[in-house]
């Protein structure tokens, strides 16, 4: 691990100290025998539902990333991607950002395209999850009767106000997506100039992702791809929801049956949240799921904790053993991978984007 990731983590386990010191604060009469007792009383049927949504939800990313393939490779299956998939999330799970290149890369190996190309497709595919879940959020917010039902009614305006600026937002990114498709080397150029006096390499660097944006934009052959992976992309968010909804409902209790519209505000939350995690062990997804739990929900602090946890382990980390055993099956070293993933990343950004 470099000095600036060693940097970052620390920054970041501090960030997460403070916030847990704040939270026990906050929470004094914290039980931790109802804590344990919650645990005990989890019905654990539900949760493996809920986990066999989670792995649906990785085969539906394989087939999206098929259709991003289509152009050249459609003899490509589905279940030849669903690997990746699940390596690529183990990656990230366990060693943070320095994964998030890993399913990019093993893509590239495996179908024998340059890792730009793919590097293309993953940005583009990131641009697809956001505008699902922010299309589903928005959705939840201002349909008549999907969260004015929820336990404290003034957060609603907070809501309101959010969604309003997801929708700003998503129009910006579909314009700027359109422009790139139409125009991308000329905005690429006009970045590398712009930028270039700034900092070495900086404006080469931001142009390249330029690139790769529109390189993976080219990969979208006709409005048939595009409403079949809007509505894919939206799938897997609502296949998600369904996966928590499956965790709450274990506990069996009144305070966690909460609807499907307002577990997007949970997930929103446990999003935003990711944006501080430690390698292996998380942090900010679990802090920001119980805090909008005990605060928006009413759920009493033990039994928000206890489902705070348990959410992030079935949504994020329980694929890790099946990827664990499919890299070992092939012989694959995530620290290898991630960084040799970050290499050719570094190395495409030195040299003109390939096809």
């Amino acid at each position: 691990m470099d000095k600036k990731r060693i940097l970052a983590s620390a920054v970041v386990f501090l960030i997460l100290a403070i916030l847990v010191y704040l939270q026990y604060r906050h929470w004094r009469s914290f039980d931790w025998g109802t804590f344990w007792n919650q645990i005990h009383r989890i019905k654990k049927i539900h949760v493996l539902h809920a986990i066999i949504l989670v792995y649906a939800a990785y085969v539906l990313r394989a087939l999206r990333w098929k259709i991003f393939l289509r152009p050249v490779r459609p003899k490509v299956k589905t279940l030849e991607l669903v690997p990746p998939m699940m390596i690529g999330f183990t990656g990230l799970a366990l060693l943070g950002r320095a994964g998030e290149f890993i399913r990019p890369y093993l893509v590239a190996r495996r179908t024998n395209l340059s890792f730009s190309s793919q590097l293309g497709v993953w940005a583009v595919e990131r641009v697809f999850d956001v505008g699902a879940f922010a299309v589903l959020i928005v959705l939840a917010i201002f349909l008549p009767s999907a969260l004015q039902s929820i336990p404290h009614p003034e957060y609603y305006r907070q809501f309101r106000d959010a969604g309003f600026v997801l929708v700003v937002g998503v129009t910006v990114a579909a314009a700027a997506a359109v422009m790139i498709s139409r125009s991308g080397e000329a905005i690429a150029q006009w970045i590398e100039k712009r930028f270039a006096h700034l900092s070495s390499g900086l404006g080469h660097r931001l142009a390249q992702r330029v690139r790769e944006f529109g390189s993976g934009l080219k990969t979208i052959h006709s409005p048939v791809s595009l409403l079949w992976l809007t509505l894919l992309s939206m799938v897997v968010w609502y296949v998600t929801a369904l996966a928590y909804k499956e965790v709450t409902h274990s506990y069996g209790v009144d305070a966690l049956e909460i609807p499907v519209s307002q577990l997007l505000i949970l997930m929103g939350a446990s999003m935003a949240g990711s944006m501080l995690q430690l390698p292996a062990v998380g942090g900010g997804s679990q802090m920001a799921t119980i805090a909008t739990l005990s605060a928006v929900f009413d759920v009493p602090p033990e039994m928000a904790a206890s489902c705070g946890i348990l959410l992030w382990l079935v949504t994020f980390a329980s694929v890790v053993p099946t990827g664990l055993f499919l890299a070992h099956r092939e012989r694959l070293s995530l620290r290898k991978l991630s960084a040799e993933s970050h290499r050719a990343e570094e190395a495409e950004t030195q040299q003109p984007l390939q096809p």
